[in-house]
């Protein structure tokens, strides 16, 4: 998502180049770039135009630091315009209650019963609590065979009543069950239609006064742009819901959702799925997004999915192997273990200021290990444990087992001998610039 959106705001900022202060006659032409960009995007246009208004009035004036660029400044300023439009700051969900009580919402399609999954996963294992999930979905039998099936994957009860037509009772009921056996947070996943009707409209009202929900969650698919838009709105004059979760942006969507929502509702995003896995969602965070719209990365969510992966103790573990120069093939395969965890390997990439950039037209598939872990499984323990004694007769044998060649087979030992020289020195007190001009070296 937003490939196309940053090459055009990058291509934009290169007008100013060489420029040494902005002005109106040099921001001009940028401003024009910036608002096509936001408009290709599928931005709402009186949006598109507010945004680069605001740009403008920023940047008009301002004199350049000897030691900014006018295009960097323009980032800074288009950086922070950005964040604003997508809410500012984060905003988290409503779980004061006992039991907290969220409502999902929005169309069939959505992805509404996958997020309420995701949801409850993610409520489980990062912050402890005991969800009960509950199929309020009465017209479309696989949306409650559907909630079973993700139930049972991530070992999260869920409440149905067979053959009941009345959402609102099924909902009642749940909550007099969560009470009773302990749970602390019930999601309530409910009917959606293709598209916005009277019916449904009554239907979810009517659930929501009579459980009075913490939070109301509009679940909208961002593939499809403006009108993802203009549905939340319909769905806001009527609900008045607390935030807004987008799903499918690991799909091939221009980000104009993302965008225009929070503008036009003015209600917070709260959370994005990012891919299929139940583990896809993240939490929004508007300034880290507009961070990663204009290729700056998303260094801190990704210290936050390494700290999520990395046990604390393996980590000091580690430092002494490292230390020892004892680090083998078995800590080599936990590390690529942990780092296949922490999601999307591309996602995971990009989040890396600089490296977005530089990824994007490569194809970075989630197996890229599995030749890896093929040629290490082929070892023999004692090979894994002392890599060092892997001569030519052990490898062409670890070749045949793994299904590779002997050259892939050196190229990893190779690989592997300078990754650990690597971590060697930054463990030992090193900067990393160092260790890297090591690498050069070689």
């Amino acid at each position: 998502m937003f490939e196309n959106l940053s090459d055009r705001l990058e291509r934009s900022f290169k007008l100013l180049k060489g420029e040494g202060k902005i002005t109106e006659i040099n921001v001009a032409e940028t401003l024009k770039e910036i608002r096509r960009a936001l408009l290709d995007a599928d931005v709402n246009f009186k949006i598109a135009k507010k945004f680069t208004d605001d740009v403008k009035e920023k940047a008009l004036g301002q004199q350049v630091l000897t030691a900014i660029k006018p295009g960097q400044l323009m980032v800074k300023i288009v950086k922070d315009e950005l964040t604003e439009l997508m809410g500012g700051k984060f905003t988290d969900i409503n779980l004061k209650s006992k039991p907290a009580i969220i409502l999902m919402s929005g169309l069939q399609g959505s992805g509404k019963t996958t997020f309420s999954g995701k949801l409850a996963l993610m409520l489980k294992s990062k912050k402890g609590r005991h969800p009960l999930l509950v199929a309020g979905d009465v017209y479309r039998p696989a949306a409650i065979e559907q909630l079973k099936v993700l139930g049972s994957q991530i070992n999260v009860p869920v409440y149905t009543e067979e053959g009941s037509m009345d959402p609102v009772k099924i909902a009642k009921n749940a909550i007099a069950e969560a009470k009773k056996n302990g749970n602390d947070i019930v999601i309530i996943d409910t009917a959606g239609r293709l598209a916005v009707d009277e019916q449904m409209m009554k239907e979810i009202a009517a659930i929501k006064n009579a459980v009075n929900p913490d939070e109301i969650l509009f679940v909208v698919d961002s593939m499809t742009g403006q009108d993802a838009v203009n549905t939340a709105k319909e769905f806001n004059d009527r609900l008045d819901f607390d935030g807004v979760v987008l799903t499918k942006l690991d799909g091939d969507t221009r980000g104009g959702a993302a965008l225009s929502i929070r503008a036009v509702v003015e209600k917070p995003i709260k959370f994005v799925g990012t891919g299929e896995k139940l583990d896809a969602i993240d939490i929004f965070h508007p300034d880290r997004m507009a961070d990663r719209i204009l290729g700056m990365g998303d260094i801190v969510s990704l210290v936050e999915k390494a700290q999520e992966q990395f046990d604390a103790e393996e980590a000091r573990k580690l430092q002494k192997k490292l230390a020892q120069n004892t680090f083998n093939f078995n800590d080599f395969l936990k590390q690529i273990s942990q780092i296949k965890k922490m999601g999307n390997l591309k996602d995971v990439v990009g989040m890396i200021p600089g490296m977005g950039k530089a990824m994007k037209n490569l194809d970075i598939d989630n197996d890229a290990f599995k030749h890896i872990e093929a040629i290490i499984y082929s070892m023999t323990p004692y090979e894994r444990e002392n890599p060092a004694l892997i001569n030519g007769t052990r490898r062409k044998r670890i070749a045949d087992g793994s299904g590779t060649d002997v050259q892939e087979v050196n190229r990893l030992l190779k690989q592997f001998d300078e990754t650990r020289r690597m971590m060697k020195m930054v463990s030992q007190g090193n900067n990393m610039q160092r260790a890297m001009s090591s690498m050069k070296k070689r």
